[in-house]
């Protein structure tokens, strides 16, 4: 059975498309499920390769139950987040899930984390695909 990554986005999708297209180039053979906050951010990130797709709260509280990995900005972690996009329940599931998480930081929220270096959503995007890699070495070492 194919391990699943879900990516998790909102607004218009940018970060979730960088995920989707690096994640899809690094594992080729993972199943990407991409579900947005909005019907935007959920095109955006099937267009850019992902398996499959789906917009909402409900959507995410089914898929993070399952996945192997969740990525995508920490505001997913945080009720409120992403202009009001990400409800507490989002949040909840995201946290509870028993997937690695990779957090992307952003400060379009009003949410800082210090100890994070200034990159561009590229250079972020790169990391969390690193960060996925390296978990996956470690699994299977």
């Amino acid at each position: 059975m194919k391990k699943t990554i879900l990516i998790i986005d909102g607004q218009g999708g940018r970060l979730g498309v960088l995920l989707t297209e690096r994640i899809r180039a690094a594992l080729p053979g993972y199943s990407i499920t991409a579900i947005g906050t909005n019907t935007i951010a959920t095109a955006a990130m099937l267009r850019a390769g992902a398996d499959r797709g789906a917009t909402g709260e409900y959507p995410i509280l089914c898929a993070a139950a399952h996945a192997a990995y969740i990525a995508g900005p920490v505001g997913i972690a945080i009720p409120g987040a992403l202009t009001g996009e990400v409800t507490p329940a989002m949040a909840e599931a995201v946290g509870r899930s028993i997937a690695e998480k990779i957090l992307i930081p952003g400060d379009k929220c009003a949410i800082h984390i210090v100890g994070t270096q200034k990159l561009t959503l590229g250079e972020y995007a790169d990391m969390a695909v690193k960060k996925i890699l390296e978990l996956e070495a470690a699994e299977n070492a």
